[in-house]
């Protein structure tokens, strides 16, 4: 490791820098970034020299303020703080040489900032305990504690508009986030943001270290085996953006001379990363991959699960669903929990164009899906709240809602169940009187039970996405097609309320891939409201 000094901003730089010899080639540039108060590059010299032992060039240095580099911490601001990062990163790294980004704290906000700056050059980042701040954080100096920066992210869910989070849903590169068991500093929700949004479209790791608090850089430092490991988990497959077992479990399930020529993300869902792989010969495949830690637990039993459904189904007249190429659900082969099927044709149709015909379809066609006979049931039905778990709002409407499911579920005649049929897993074709349901995707939730969970999680749907009207017709709309008999009044209500009360107060989350199709329009305000209606109607119609 040889110091270095960099003049930029006003203010003199103190740096480590090593890992390679002038001239020679190295496998990226490693950057360690240190958090704030009095984080320094100090506690990171060990990480350092293990990604140099890697054949890493690697780097890190004090921010203004900090260790042994000049200037006041007060004056400091994450703008400047990645005007200096940046500066640093381009005085000494290889030019376009691969990056890989490490931030500790509050350097997460800046280990994003830089994504956002250097693209596709980010091969791999690692974020420890971070940060993300709001847009109104970004010029405003840190100053001594009591200041407009310490207004702004202390304001209650400031950090949940934070850019940051838009950056991280979009990186595509290797990702490893490290959680301590006990974080003082860091609220759970920002964690569990983070990683919600690097398992949209990273190669992802969520490693969590029980026993070690918010300061992971002297954690590592401390713990040698484990800093060992984080490096080894950050440079898996390092030049394939870290999917090289993935990529070569794919290759296996081709037909004989097939490769895959290009890998496309598909949009419109959440708990699983969604990719079109066209084929040379201009076929295409559809992958499936678990990243997020709840779905990668449980992936073993949903994607059995699906593989049994698809095969179930290829048999069915009136039930378009993918045809299974391959799976691998417990991760034996690939990088995460992952199942390759058939592409339908199609796409999600989440407009208003065509609704009401839309809206018959996905009523006939749920109608259908209840009428198949599987050899074998799948298993029975899992609620997806309960009283004790509902956070609803203050207000007697809702202290009657949560009242309804405060009993033991109706009697019901069970019958094949999709258990989780919205439009954001129907696929559309044509226009008009042309329109057609092409596709049913996402079976991992195929269950037994009563119809009615499949009607209300439908109209659920329907309401947030189109109106509070169209959730509560969905019924009549079903019925009329044929579909399976379903409860009556307050028996009816309970599987309703089952279902809606799961998205509160949190309805923008199942909206997410709306949002990404399109739909603006649904702020957390619009499906707040929309879910209070919905609520409301439920009760006065069956109660």
């Amino acid at each position: 490791m040889m110091p270095f000094t960099h003049a930029v901003d006003g203010e003199l730089l103190s740096g480590w820098y090593g890992g390679t010899r002038a001239g020679e080639a190295a496998r990226a540039t490693v950057v360690l970034l240190h958090g704030a108060g009095n984080g320094s590059k100090e506690r990171l010299v060990p990480l350092l020299s293990e990604f140099a032992a890697h054949g890493c060039r690697t780097l890190a240095f004090d921010f203004s303020g900090h260790g042994e580099s000049t200037g006041l911490l007060s004056e400091l601001s994450l703008r400047r703080r990645f005007d200096q990062a940046v500066s640093v990163i381009d005085a000494r790294a290889g030019v376009d040489e691969p990056l890989v980004l490490v931030g500790f704290s509050m350097s997460g906000q800046t280990v994003a900032d830089l994504v956002r700056h250097y693209g596709e050059r980010v091969e791999a980042l690692g974020l420890c305990a971070p940060a993300v701040y709001a847009a109104q954080a970004w010029d405003v100096p840190f100053g001594a504690g009591d200041g407009r920066f310490s207004e702004v992210i202390r304001r209650p869910g400031s950090w949940r508009t934070s850019p940051a989070l838009d950056v991280l849903r979009a990186y595509e590169g290797r990702a490893v986030l490290a959680v301590p068991g006990t974080d003082e500093v860091i609220p759970p929700a920002v964690t569990e943001a983070v990683s919600e949004a690097l398992a949209r479209r990273a190669q992802f790791t969520h490693w969590e270290l029980p026993e070690a608090e918010h300061r992971l850089g002297l954690w590592f430092r401390d713990h040698p085996e484990d800093g060992q490991k984080f490096v080894g988990a950050l440079l898996t497959g390092l030049g394939e953006r870290g999917w090289t077992a993935t990529r070569a479990w794919v290759a296996k399930q081709l037909p004989e001379g097939r490769t895959v020529s290009e890998s496309a993300f598909l949009t419109g869902g959440w708990s699983a990363q969604m990719r079109r792989l066209t084929l040379d010969d201009g076929s295409a495949l559809a992958l499936r991959t678990f990243v997020q830690p709840f779905f990668r637990r449980h992936a073993p039993g949903l994607l059995a699960r699906e593989a049994e459904m698809f095969a179930l189904l290829a048999g069915e007249d009136g039930v378009p669903a993918p045809g299974l190429v391959g799976v691998d659900a417990t991760a034996e082969h690939c990088d995460h929990p992952s199942l390759l099927m058939s592409v339908l044709p199609g796409r999600v149709r989440v407009d208003e164009e065509d609704l009401d015909r839309r809206v018959d379809l996905l009523a006939a066609q749920l109608a259908r899906i209840h009428r198949v006979v599987p050899g074998v049931r799948p298993r029975a039905y899992q609620a997806w709240t309960s009283p004790e778990r509902v956070r609803a709002p203050e207000g007697a409407m809702w202290e009657r809602a949560v009242d309804v499911i405060r009993r033991d579920p109706p009697p019901y005649e069970g019958c094949f169940l999709h258990r989780d049929f919205h439009p954001g897993n129907v696929l559309f074709t044509g226009a008009g009187e042309g329109l057609r349901i092409s596709g049913v995707v996402d079976w991992v939730e195929t269950s037994w039970g009563p119809a009615d969970l499949d009607v209300s999680h439908c109209s659920t749907g329907l309401a947030l996405l189109h109106g509070p009207e169209y959730g509560l017709r969905f019924r009549e709309r079903y019925a009329a097609h044929g579909g399976s008999p379903l409860a009556a009044g307050p028996d009816h209500l309970y599987w309703r309320l089952l279902d809606a009360l799961a998205y509160v107060p949190d309805a923008a989350k199942l909206a997410g891939p709306w949002r990404e199709l399109g739909r603006t329009d649904l702020t957390p305000e619009v499906l707040a409201g929309r879910l209070q209606a919905y609520v409301a109607g439920l009760l006065e119609r069956y109660a």
